[in-house]
């Protein structure tokens, strides 16, 4: 029986299309294409991608009879904001929408997801289940014909369609717990150069080896499933992760082992014009990043490509010029505060700090489930570890970060002052800045900033920071850039920063004191209208000795339930020991329960007793 099909009408111009039989439909030629998703993992975990230890036979056949990209990277190395990536088309940094689980509205009466466009040209599109898009003001199953478990024989009744199946088998949470009686022997692990050689690390690497192997046996399921119903013949099959992972210092962060993804595509011989290669089980050596995808399906299957989507389509007879960097953003990550950037070429990757301040592994609830953070923790502070494992849970320190990924796929030798990669760091330096610009890098001021001035103009964070008076980006980057120099002659000029009437300006003057340790400064940045300005002011005036209006200017913060809270609650924890004179403000507390301004009273409560 066939299902009536509904359709949107947009402000674009989408035609409403009525449903037609399944035969008819097979006529046009048009393919289905059946898209199987699975989380938190990095190419290191799968077998075709060169770890011998890995047990993932039905992924890696699918690359023998498909197209296997080697250079697959995602915007986000975190779910919510790579697939808000995903859906909309557009990177999570230029709507508003990069921070963990914060559901920001974007202008739905002009920004559609992409399965809108597919459902106007007669897809039947479907979903099972994850969603996840991060997204205010729509229901994110209002986009799908079919938002629940797949339906096989709706699917054969309904050609063309487009069905995603999202295995949550390899998710982050399948790490956690117990990690004895794994079936994968711990032993036969290839260990980053970061981890402690551990039991525990050991053991966690063999329990997500098997999360892999059962994840795997779900794709063959689909697989077979797909050819049991005589599909597969006429349908794409597309396979990766939405984003690296999993193990700790991967999955939320800007290294490569949380960013470069697995991505094979087979497509049946009745497509042969679509391939990328003359033949199947070739490695293809295009860059992809992952806001290319929706307008690469919907290029394959003849539907709409609207003008605002910003990848770039990879296959398919209206391909577009390979693009030589991708672009990748971390902001918050649940109640953790952080703000980085990267781009990377096919061999190097370049990190940006915005926050060098702070160490690259917080403690974050969620991470600290895991055995192998645990045990990583405790090795750091027992003082077994080696520099390199013990970095990490330092401030960084460093502004700009280079990496080899080729010859450093651990990404822990860090090249920027090493005069040979000059040019590297230079060309690298020079697209981070020029993706900022082109995409209104909307992270530029802290997240309750931003959030505040779109409020305040009635505007969406998408187009507050697309009109220059509201969000200048490259003023603001030039702010930053000043303010990381680090460099004491530059002390006038961040004084007159903090004199803006740009919060976001003043901001990154306060953020330039702070790193010189300048009480004028301080006591300046204490007056100022912004909480997040006067949070960093005051944490500059403990530091430098002033502590008193330091501490009181922070415990004000938090009695007045500022909107600059989280950050007050993170620097609490950041300024170590001195932290301590605030705690009885923060027991004080009561937050919104599972806020996560409620988690980090928990973590500081934890960590100081």
């Amino acid at each position: 029986m066939m299902h009536r099909r509904h359709f949107l009408q947009s402000s674009t111009g989408l035609a409403t299309i009525t449903a037609i039989g399944a035969h008819a439909k097979a006529s046009f030629g048009r393919p289905n294409i059946l898209w199987l998703t699975c989380e938190d993992n990095s190419v290191d975990w799968v077998g075709c991608y060169g770890n011998p230890h890995a047990d993932t036979p039905n992924i890696d056949q699918l690359a023998k009879e498909g197209f296997q990209y080697m250079h697959a990277y995602a915007n986000a190395p975190v779910c919510a904001p790579s697939r808000s990536t995903w859906i909309t088309g557009i990177l999570a940094i230029s709507d508003g929408t990069f921070p963990m689980r914060s559901r920001y509205d974007i202008p739905h009466d002009r920004i559609k997801y992409y399965p809108d466009f597919l459902r106007a040209n007669g897809y039947y599109a479907g979903n099972a289940t994850k969603t996840d898009y991060n997204i205010g003001g729509r229901e994110d199953s209002d986009c799908w014909d079919n938002p629940g478990q797949v339906n096989w024989a709706d699917l054969k009744q309904n050609q063309p369609f487009f069905q995603i199946i999202n295995s949550n088998t390899s998710h982050e949470s399948r790490a956690q717990g117990n990690v004895e009686n794994t079936l994968h022997d711990p032993a036969d692990i290839r260990l980053r150069k970061y981890h402690p050689d551990l039991p525990n690390v050991r053991k966690n690497y063999a329990k997500y080896h098997d999360a892999m192997k059962r994840m795997d046996g779900e794709i063959g399921d689909s697989l077979a499933k797909l050819e049991a119903m005589g599909l597969s013949e006429n349908t794409i099959v597309i396979h990766n992760s939405d984003h690296g992972g999993v193990l700790p210092r991967s999955k939320r962060y800007l290294f490569q082992s949380g960013l470069h993804c697995p991505l094979i595509i087979r497509m049946p011989e009745r497509f042969k014009s679509l391939w990328p290669a003359p033949q199947p089980g070739t490695k293809i050596d295009r860059m992809v990043s992952f806001v290319d995808m929706p307008k690469t399906w919907l290029s394959l299957t003849g539907s709409e490509v609207p003008g605002y989507m910003q990848g770039t389509i990879f296959l398919g007879p209206k391909t577009e010029p390979e693009q030589e960097f991708n672009f990748s953003f971390r902001g918050r990550m649940d109640e953790r505060i952080e703000n980085a950037r990267a781009v990377c070429s096919k061999r190097f990757l370049y990190i940006r700090n915005y926050m060098p301040y702070v160490p690259w592994v917080q403690h974050l609830q969620f991470l600290w489930k895991m055995k192998a953070t645990q045990a990583w923790d405790e090795h750091v502070k027992s003082g077994k570890a080696s520099e390199v494992q013990a970095r990490f849970f330092k401030p960084k320190g460093w502004t700009e970060e280079l990496y080899d990924m080729q010859n450093d796929p651990d990404n822990v030798e860090n090249l920027i002052e090493n005069p040979e990669y000059a040019q590297v760091s230079e060309e690298l330096r020079k697209g981070l800045r020029q993706q900022q610009i082109k995409f209104y890098d909307s992270g530029l001021i802290p997240e309750s900033e931003m959030v505040k001035r779109a409020a305040e103009n009635n505007l969406t964070i998408y187009d507050m920071v697309r009109d220059p008076k509201l969000y200048n980006v490259p003023a603001l980057l030039n702010a930053a850039d000043l303010a990381l120099e680090k460099n004491k002659t530059n002390l006038p000029s961040l004084g007159n920063m903090l004199e803006n009437p740009d919060a976001g300006i003043r901001y990154w003057g306060m953020v330039g004191g702070f790193l010189l340790n300048d009480q004028t400064q301080g006591f300046q940045g204490l007056k100022d209208p912004s909480d997040e300005i006067r949070a960093m002011a005051a944490w500059t005036l403990i530091n430098t000795g002033s502590k008193e209006p330091g501490f009181q200017c922070l415990e004000n913060l938090l009695q007045q339930d500022s909107y600059a809270s989280l950050t007050v609650l993170n620097i609490i924890d950041w300024m170590g020991d001195d932290g301590l004179v605030l705690m009885p403000t923060v027991r004080a507390l009561k937050p919104e329960t599972k806020s996560y301004e409620e988690r980090m009273r928990d973590d500081l409560i934890q960590k100081f007793g």
